[in-house]
């Protein structure tokens, strides 16, 4: 039996600072405006995901490794615009308040599904749900008592936090705190493109 630790880790882009600012901005904007059970995601914590792995072993970094290294061999730029507030699953049913992403986007699902496959090969669960690019902006622990937020969906008011370039993907460890999750960058894979 090995001794061994396991990390939770994932796959995703880390926006700019420059993006972080401005989604700060947004969430201040948002939060005048919806009140109820919501936990607002701290800046540091938002990340485009492309995938969550869960706890895992050094072996299995290892191979996470292999399978990015190789789908991002090719890989040029992308650009990515910050806009557009919605929820998932529905505006009615609220758990999660995003920004939505437009831009290079079907190059990025793309990419998120070819990774997604090559994952599976060393044992770890494709995704059943659909890839949606998006940047979480705050969590919805119960939506009875929520108010404002299909309000401010609906309203479609400019949330645009702007634009920025994906050059790369990072993998990060994630470590749980009372005080909120801690982020560790463990490797980049930058797009040689």
């Amino acid at each position: 039996m090995s001794d061994e630790k396991a990390i939770r880790a994932f796959l995703a882009v880390d926006p700019p600072e420059d993006i972080f600012n401005e989604i700060i901005k947004i969430q201040e904007r948002l939060k005048k405006t919806i009140g109820g059970d919501i936990r607002w995601v701290r800046p540091e914590g938002i990340h485009l995901t492309l995938k969550f792995f869960g706890y895992v072993y050094q072996s299995d970094v290892a191979n996470i490794f292999l399978v990015v290294k190789n789908n991002v061999a090719n890989m040029k730029a992308l650009m990515l615009n910050v806009r557009n507030l919605g929820a998932f699953p529905s505006v009615n049913r609220p758990r999660v308040l995003w920004l939505g992403l437009d831009g290079d986007t079907d190059a990025l699902i793309s990419l998120q599904a070819q990774i997604d496959t090559g994952f599976q090969d060393y044992g770890f669960k494709k995704e059943e749900r659909p890839f949606r690019p998006h940047l979480t902006l705050a969590r919805i622990k119960e939506p009875k008592g929520l108010d404002g937020l299909a309000e401010a969906v609906k309203k479609n008011e400019d949330y645009n936090a702007g634009s920025f370039t994906i050059s790369g993907l990072t993998l990060f460890k994630s470590e749980l705190r009372p005080t909120g999750a801690i982020y560790t960058k463990l490797s980049h894979f930058p797009f040689p493109g």
